[in-house]
């Protein structure tokens, strides 16, 4: 597979996760059915093909964009469903402008969308039960072997259902609001990056930041539902 691509789908079984948040000490189970996640995070590539822009500190085709905001990445996944002629998932006010809480999602629609960290979690996993899906080392690219800087997407040993840089390289953008009580509308970011320690590459680790914030290790990649099956059933 050429993971360089940015947009190639795997299919993520139906499953179970189990949240937990450190800070609160708080669990909670969560059933998901079948969905589709990228193979990679989101390319520099990809992103400027799509929106014209290329917002990264490094610059490399194949390097994970960075330096895009939950609504930026939310506006790419609604760029890139009209692109393939799908039906765009969010819908955003004419004066959203970065205000998150003004996006709304149409679980109807059959486009690209973000994650959410359930799906995330889940998909990162892949049927392990442990902190991280391989050794770190060879699945991630931390602060003790990036050199302090994003890597080529895809170039790490991929987890078991074939999704690449799940931990490590950038933090990923999900759709989730992390706690509106405290945070407002902050978002949950995932996985980890390029200057994280080794202790937070791990499956189950949560990061927090407001959508509207651009940093040179958060990314994201996207997610697509499986469209509702509009056969005719055979009569009984």
């Amino acid at each position: 597979m050429d993971a360089s691509a940015g947009n190639e789908m795997v299919a993520v079984p139906a499953g179970r996760v189990t949240l937990s948040d450190r800070r609160t000490w708080r669990s909670w189970p969560v059933e998901l059915a079948a969905y589709r996640l990228a193979a990679v995070p989101v390319t520099q590539a990809l992103y400027a093909q799509v929106t014209g822009r290329r917002p990264s500190t490094a610059r490399g085709d194949r390097l994970p964009v960075e330096g895009v905001s939950w609504t930026d990445a939310v506006r790419f996944c609604n760029a890139l469903s009209e692109s393939e002629g799908l039906a765009p998932t969010y819908r955003l006010h004419a004066d959203t402008g970065d205000d998150a809480g003004d996006v709304e999602w149409d679980a109807s629609a059959d486009g690209y969308r973000l994650p959410t960290e359930a799906e995330w979690e889940h998909a990162c996993r892949a049927g392990t039960v442990g902190p991280r899906y391989g050794e770190l080392d060879e699945i991630a690219w931390h602060r003790g072997n990036s050199h302090e800087r994003t890597h080529d997407v895809g170039g790490k040993r991929p987890n078991a259902w074939g999704l690449y840089d799940m931990l490590g390289n950038v933090w990923e953008w999900c759709w989730d609001v992390y706690d509106a009580e405290v945070y407002g509308t902050y978002r949950v970011l995932r996985g980890g990056g390029w200057f994280d320690e080794r202790w937070s590459c791990r499956a189950s680790v949560r990061r927090r930041s407001h959508p509207t914030l651009r940093i040179d290790d958060v990314g994201f990649r996207v997610a697509r539902s499986p469209l509702p099956d509009r056969r005719p059933h055979p009569p009984l």
